[in-house]
C-alpha cells in the first residue's frame, strides 16, 4: 500500500517526539512493504514564527491532499498572552475543522506494567480499557458569539455551545459502531439536569441507540462521570460525549494510564473515495517546553497514534497490532522514560523509539 502521510511535528517535545514516530513507522512499512510518501508542514507556534499565522494555507493544502496527518504537539508559554488569532492552539483548532474530523477516539489502557504510576490503587486501575469518544469540531470552542468587549465594569466575555442534530448524530453512530466491535456499552456523558443543550443531545443519542439494539446505553452527568472515572473506571467500554466535557475527561483518562505521555489519539472525519478515513493523529500531551529539546519525553503516545492512523486510515490492523504489541513489551522491560517512574535510571526519548523498533524486529 501506498502511505501518504503529512507530519506536524509542531512545538516544544512535538519534534523528539514525532521523531521517534515517524521511525516506528518506516520500520513498519519496511518490513510489511508498504510504499511511505511524507511531507512535513508547520502548525501552531513555529509556523507563527516562520509564517506570522498558526495553520498556513500550504499546510491546510498538505493536509487535505494527505491520506492522514501525524501530529506532535502545539504550545508555547511565549504565546500566552497574545490575541486569540495568534494562538498556537488556534492552528490546532483550524486544521481540525478544515479536515473535517468531527470525533476524537481516545484510547485509556491501563498496562499491567504501569500499574504502579498511577497515583489510584492497582485494585481501581486494573483493567481498565475503554476510549472516550469526544465530539471535535462543535460545542463551546466554535460556537457563535463569542468574544470580549466593553471595558471596565461593563467588560464582558461571552462563549456559546452551540450543537445541531446532524452533529450529534454522526459523532454517535461513530461511538455505538465502536462499541458494537468491543464490549457493547456506551456511557452518553451529558449535563442535561442544567443544559438545554444537553438535553437534545441525550435525546438524540437515545433515537441513534436504537439503531443499534444489540449495545446498552448509559446517559451519565458529566460531574458523576468524572467522579466514576476515578472510582470504578473499568464500568465503562465507550465514553461519548460533547467537545468541552470531552477534553476534561479523557485527560483525567491519564491518571488512569499512569501518564499523560502513554495516551494516543485520533480524530476521525468522513470517508475518502478510497474508503479511508479522513484522520489527524495525536498524543494527548501537550508541548511541555520545560523538557524540549532534552531527550527526556516520553514517545509511546505518539507511538499508538502512529498504530490508530494505520488502523483507521488505511485498515492495517496487523501492523498496528504489532506496534500495540511491541509497546506493551517495552513497558514490560522497563526501558520508559521518567514519568512512567522505571525501577533503574530512565531511557531517552531515543531509546524508548530504539526499544519499541527492536520489540517489532
Amino acid at each position: 500500500m501506498n502511505l501518504n502521510i503529512l507530519v506536524l511535528p509542531g512545538d516544544g517535545i512535538g519534534e523528539e517526539v514525532t521523531r521517534e514516530a515517524v521511525r516506528v513507522l518506516q520500520h513498519v512499512a519496511r518490513k510489511h512493504r508498504h510504499t511511505l510518501q511524507l511531507t512535513e508542514g508547520l502548525l501552531g507556534g513555529v509556523a507563527i514564527h516562520r509564517t506570522g499565522t498558526p495553520l498556513p494555507d500550504e499546510t491546510v493544502r498538505l493536509a487535505v491532499d494527505a491520506d492522514a496527518t501525524l501530529l506532535g504537539a502545539v504550545g508555547l508559554p511565549e504565546f500566552d498572552t497574545a490575541p486569540p488569532e495568534r494562538r498556537p492552539e488556534k492552528g490546532l483548532l483550524g486544521i481540525r475543522k478544515a479536515l473535517g474530523v468531527f470525533a476524537n477516539l481516545r484510547p485509556v489502557r491501563a498496562y499491567r506494567a504501569l500499574l504502579d504510576s498511577s497515583p489510584l490503587k492497582n485494585a481501581l486501575v486494573e483493567g481498565t480499557d475503554m476510549i472516550i469518544v469526544r465530539e471535535l469540531t462543535g460545542g463551546i470552542y466554535y460556537g457563535t458569539p463569542r468574544g470580549i468587549s466593553g471595558a471596565g465594569a461593563e467588560e464582558r466575555a461571552v462563549n456559546s455551545m452551540v450543537y445541531t442534530r446532524p452533529e450529534i448524530e454522526r459523532v454517535a453512530r461513530m461511538a455505538f459502531t465502536l462499541a458494537r466491535g468491543r464490549r457493547r456499552k456506551v456511557a452518553s456523558v451529558d449535563k442535561s439536569n442544567v443544559l438545554e443543550n444537553s438535553q437534545l443531545w441525550r435525546r438524540v443519542v437515545t433515537e441513534i441507540a436504537a439503531e443499534f439494539p444489540e449495545v446498552a446505553l448509559e446517559h451519565i452527568l458529566v460531574d458523576n462521570c468524572a467522579m466514576q472515572l476515578i472510582l470504578n473506571p473499568r464500568r465503562f467500554d465507550i465514553v461519548l460525549t460533547e467537545n468541552m466535557f470531552g477534553d476534561i475527561l479523557s485527560d483525567e483518562g491519564a491518571v488512569l494510564a499512569g501518564s499523560i505521555g502513554m495516551l494516543p489519539s485520533a480524530s476521525i472525519g468522513a470517508r475518502k473515495p478510497s474508503g479511508a478515513w479522513v484522520g489527524l493523529y495525536e498524543p494527548v500531551h501537550g508541548s511541555a517546553p520545560d523538557i524540549a529539546g532534552q531527550n527526556k519525553a516520553n514517545p509511546l503516545g505518539a507511538i499508538g497514534s502512529v498504530a490508530a492512523m494505520l488502523e483507521y486510515s488505511f485498515g492495517l490492523k496487523e501492523e498496528a497490532a504489532a506496534i500495540n504489541a511491541a509497546v506493551e513489551a517495552v513497558l514490560d522491560s522497563g526501558r520508559v522514560t521518567a514519568d512512567l517512574k522505571p525501577a533503574g535510571a530512565p531511557a531517552t526519548t531515543s531509546q524508548v523509539g530504539d526499544a519499541v523498533i527492536e520489540a517489532l524486529s
